[in-house]
C-alpha cells in the first residue's frame, strides 16, 4: 500500500511539474504574441487644419503613411487662432493651415514657439469683385475688404499695390498696415474683418483681397479673380503654407515620416491636379 501511495505521490509530481511547464511555456507564447500585436499596431498623429485645401491634401496622405504604420487623424478648425493653441497646449501634434510670416507673428503676439516642420504648398491670395465687377470701375471711396490678421493685411495691401490702387511706403513690405499707405488715388475705404468672413461678405464690399484656402472653401475659382499673386512671385516664396509642430519633435519618427510623405511628389501632383492655383513643394 505504501508502495502504491508512493507511485500515486510521484506520478501526480511528475503531471504537476508538467503542467506548470506547459502553463509557462504557454505564457511565453502569449506574451510573444501581445507584444507582436503591440508592435504590429500603428502610431496615431493628430493634424489640425483648415478645411479646404489643407484637410483635403492631409486626407490625400493618410494612405501613404498608413502605409507606414502611421494613423493620421485630420483635425478640422475654421479660424486661424485656435489651431496653434490646441497644437501648444498638447491637444495637436502638428497643424497645417498657415503661412511662416503669420506664425512668426503669432509665436510674437501670444509668447508661444511653435516651430515649421515643412513647407508644402502655396496658395495665392487674389482679389474678387464684389459690387464691383473690374478694378478699372472701382469709383471713388470704394469699400475693399482685407484680412484684419497683420501678415494677411500687409499680403493683401502689397497685392493692391501691385495692381497700382494704392502706394505703401517704401520698406514697410510684409510689415504694412493700412496706416502705411502713402497715395490711395481712388480713397479706397480699406475694411478689415477676420479672413474667415471676407467671402461670406463680399456681397457688401466693392471688392475683397482673400486667402486661397477661403477662396477655395466658398466655392470662388482662382480663374475668375481680379488680380492675384503669380507663382514666380516673392509671396509665393514667402508666403508658403507650412506644417507646424512644437519645438523638439522635430526628430519624432511618425513627424519626420509625415514632412516626407507632405513634401513626396504624390502631394504634390494631387495639389496640381486639385487645388485651384496651388503650387506644391516639390514644382
Amino acid at each position: 500500500m505504501k508502495k502504491f501511495l508512493g507511485v500515486l505521490l510521484a506520478s501526480t509530481l511528475v503531471f504537476a511539474l508538467a503542467g506548470c511547464g506547459s502553463s509557462s511555456s504557454d505564457q511565453a507564447e502569449s506574451n510573444d504574441t501581445q507584444q507582436q500585436e503591440t508592435s504590429d499596431e500603428s502610431v496615431t498623429i493628430k493634424v489640425g487644419a483648415s478645411p479646404s485645401p489643407h484637410a483635403e491634401i492631409l486626407r490625400a496622405a493618410q494612405p501613404i503613411l498608413a502605409e507606414r504604420g502611421i494613423n493620421l487623424e485630420v483635425v478640422e478648425f475654421t479660424d486661424y487662432v485656435q489651431p496653434n493653441l490646441a497644437l501648444d497646449s498638447g491637444d495637436l501634434d502638428a497643424n497645417y493651415f498657415q503661412h511662416l510670416p503669420y506664425l512668426e507673428q503669432f509665436n510674437a503676439d501670444n509668447d508661444l514657439d511653435l516651430v515649421s516642420l515643412c513647407a508644402v504648398h502655396y496658395e495665392p491670395m487674389a482679389i474678387f469683385a464684389g459690387n464691383t465687377a473690374s478694378l478699372e470701375e472701382l469709383a471713388d471711396g470704394a469699400q475693399v475688404g482685407v484680412p484684419n490678421d497683420p501678415t494677411n493685411e500687409a499680403r493683401a495691401l502689397l497685392l493692391l499695390e501691385a495692381n497700382g490702387l494704392i502706394k505703401l511706403k517704401e520698406g514697410t513690405g510684409i510689415a504694412a498696415t493700412k496706416l502705411d499707405i502713402e497715395e490711395n488715388p481712388k480713397n479706397l475705404e480699406i475694411v478689415e474683418m477676420e479672413a474667415a468672413q471676407l467671402p461670406l461678405s463680399i456681397g457688401s464690399l466693392d471688392i475683397a483681397v482673400i486667402n486661397g484656402n477661403y477662396a477655395i472653401g466658398n466655392g470662388l475659382s482662382l480663374d475668375d479673380a481680379l488680380a492675384k499673386e503669380e507663382a514666380d512671385s516673392l509671396a509665393a516664396q514667402t508666403y508658403k503654407n507650412i506644417v507646424a509642430i512644437r519645438p523638439g519633435d522635430e526628430t519624432r519618427e511618425e513627424l519626420v515620416a509625415l514632412q516626407e510623405v507632405m513634401q513626396s511628389q504624390e502631394i504634390a501632383d494631387f495639389i496640381a491636379e486639385t487645388v485651384d492655383g496651388a503650387v506644391g513643394a516639390r514644382n
